[in-house]
């Protein structure tokens, strides 16, 4: 007897192939049997009229921490995603010193694991080591080359995550103290993932009108240690830049043709967002934020670094392009989702000046969504075949801590919106080429062969959806609010969500590198 009997749907099995008719059944946490399935079952749904996938992969995530404020994982599970990819960007939960901030200092990549599994998740967990973290803890904030003896502490730092169960390296090249690290210590850190056998994933040193040379660069990483390759949400930013994406995707095709095994994902939106600090200078971020704060207290490298902001203006970065999402002080909360044009109004400075000053009482702690792609681009990505689907966001809620300030949208929106507006309204894929790009190719870039297809033997993470009614519900002015049209989820063969409400289970799993 199976526990649970899905009958009369419209099965999409995660491969690319055309939908078909049939039932899928249920027995512990996974797939029992598939097609014509008539058994009895302790629960049987009708999916008539739905279309039942495999539960979407979510290729690029920040909920490490998330997961500890919210352990349901409400707005990526409500949108279909039983699996997240963490420590992106090269920032991971682990290994980090204690800090205020942070009740869990995570001195090891293992006991973040642990204690993740001990508290329970609603979602599956694929984790990865950042390299911004890795390099913290042996050089804290300092902008210099390594020495000898720091890369091989770095090194065995990076070891022990992977032996923990991380399955990769991640770099954020425009973020210190990731930024820091030469091309040669990425390599040498990439060679210890790939006698791992693990994957290496880079949030570029530029995605403005030197990406290509930073997808070059990101290449030859795979080229010298010997391993896969990941680009994190591919995009060039910036309108002298836009259509540079057609020759990214051509130099990745060339070297793929040579053996290099590259890949990566995207969000389907035409704005960015992270910390508002990045725009800031790199070389003023050594030492951290007391240090970053002396500096902009000195006159003359406060005019320096103003002069290097305005000259990155014509990057893209214009002050009425960016939006202010979030502010820790409550005074400040009035700039939240206004954009900086608006806020030097409303302070009576110059935009860089108030932008600046805000960095400043905030402790640097600002969050930014910045309106800096074109939808043609969007577009061209998505619809490339080495391209899956990430939100690049950490997981938020309707309620609690993780419900306030103006988060980008994608937050809760990124899946649905594949769904409802690149597939039904604008035709940009076929919905079997969708639900691929969400299921069995993350899956098989992180080498979890179990999931992300609808198959005998599976893990049973399943989404049920109505194709003519999902979407994103989630806008830049009101982004707190989850999708529709997303009908049921399950999670290891425990139904976490059902007609719109949360069952409170936690069925998810760490998924360490060989363990699955």
């Amino acid at each position: 007897m199976h526990d649970v009997l899905i009958k009369n749907a419209r099965l999409v099995d995660g491969t690319g192939a055309p939908w078909f008719y049939g039932s899928l059944g249920v027995l512990g946490e996974r797939i029992a049997a598939l097609g014509q399935v008539d058994a009895p079952a302790r629960r049987v749904i009708d999916a008539c009229g739905r279309v039942v996938a495999p539960g979407f992969i979510d290729a690029h995530s920040h909920s490490d921490d998330a997961l500890f404020k919210n352990p349901q994982a409400e707005s990526k599970v409500r949108q279909g995603v039983t699996t997240e990819v963490i420590g992106q960007c090269g920032s991971s939960a682990a290994p980090r010193e204690p800090k205020s901030d942070h009740t869990e200092p995570f001195a090891s990549f293992a006991e973040y694991l642990e204690l993740l599994e001990a508290r329970g998740i609603g979602v599956n967990i694929v984790p990865l080591v950042g390299h911004g973290n890795i390099r913290a803890r042996v050089l804290e904030l300092a902008d210099r080359k390594a020495t000898a003896e720091e890369l091989e502490q770095m090194c065995a730092l990076t070891q022990a995550a992977l032996e923990a169960g991380a399955h990769g390296l991640t770099t954020g090249l425009i973020y210190p103290p990731s930024c820091y690290g030469d091309h040669a210590e990425i390599v040498a850190l990439a060679k210890v993932v790939a006698a791992h056998g693990g994957i290496y994933a880079s949030h570029m040193r530029d995605e403005g009108k030197g990406m290509l040379a930073s997808v070059a660069e990101t290449i030859d990483v795979g080229r010298q240690a010997k391993l896969p390759v990941h680009i994190s949400h591919h995009k060039v930013c910036g309108p002298q830049n836009f259509g540079l994406v057609k020759d990214s995707l051509a130099l990745v095709d060339a070297v793929r043709l040579e053996g290099i095994d590259v890949t990566l994902d995207q969000y389907p939106y035409t704005a960015t967002s992270t910390g508002l600090k990045v725009v800031v200078p790199q070389w003023a971020h050594a030492g951290g934020a007391d240090a970053m704060r002396e500096r902009l207290a000195d006159l003359p490298i406060r005019a320096r670094i103003t002069q290097e902001i305005l000259e990155n203006l014509t990057t893209g970065r214009q002050w009425d392009c960016i939006l202010v999402a979030s502010c820790q002080k409550e005074h400040n909360k009035q700039f939240e989702g206004r954009t900086l044009q608006e806020i030097s109004t409303m302070m009576g400075k110059e935009p860089v000046e108030a932008c600046l000053d805000l960095l400043m009482e905030e402790n640097f702690d600002v969050a930014m969504v910045r309106f800096a792609m074109c939808e043609a681009d969007v577009e061209y990505v998505m619809q490339h075949p080495l391209v899956m689907i990430g939100s690049d966001a950490a997981l938020r809620a309707t309620y609690g801590p993780l419900s306030t300030g103006k988060p980008h949208p994608r937050a809760y929106g990124t899946f649905p919106r594949v769904l409802g507006t690149y597939v039904r309204e604008r035709g940009v894929l076929r919905l079997e080429e969708a639900v691929r790009k969400m299921t069995s190719f993350p899956a098989q870039r992180f080498q979890l062969f179990d999931r992300g297809l609808l198959r005998p033997g599976a893990y049973a993470d399943l989404v049920m959806f109505d194709e003519g009614a999902v979407d994103d519900l989630a806008t830049y002015s009101e982004p707190h609010a989850y999708p529709r049209g997303i009908d049921m989820v399950m999670v290891n063969g425990a139904i976490v969500v059902e007609n719109g409400e949360h069952s409170g289970l936690l069925p998810g799993k760490v998924l360490r590198r060989d363990s699955r």
